[in-house]
């Protein structure tokens, strides 16, 4: 029986927690732009959207099949 391979792009992006929920960054903070040294947005923005959030309820059965989980 063939093995199950994992996406790759979103084994990068998403993470599993030890009580098992999908933990992701929030939007906007891959960009070269949110570290720039003049920043195009200011400080408050990127707090907000610092660190990582739960993934929505509509996503996690599709995501945890990507993650072969």
């Amino acid at each position: 029986m063939p093995k199950f391979k994992p996406n790759g792009a979103a084994s990068k992006r998403i993470k599993v927690t030890k009580s098992g929920k999908l933990r992701r960054l929030h939007a906007h903070r891959k960009s070269g732009a949110a570290f720039a040294s003049t920043p195009v947005r200011g400080s408050s923005y990127h707090r907000r959207h610092a660190g990582t959030t739960d993934v929505a309820p509509a996503d996690t059965k599709r995501l945890r099949r990507m993650l072969g989980r």
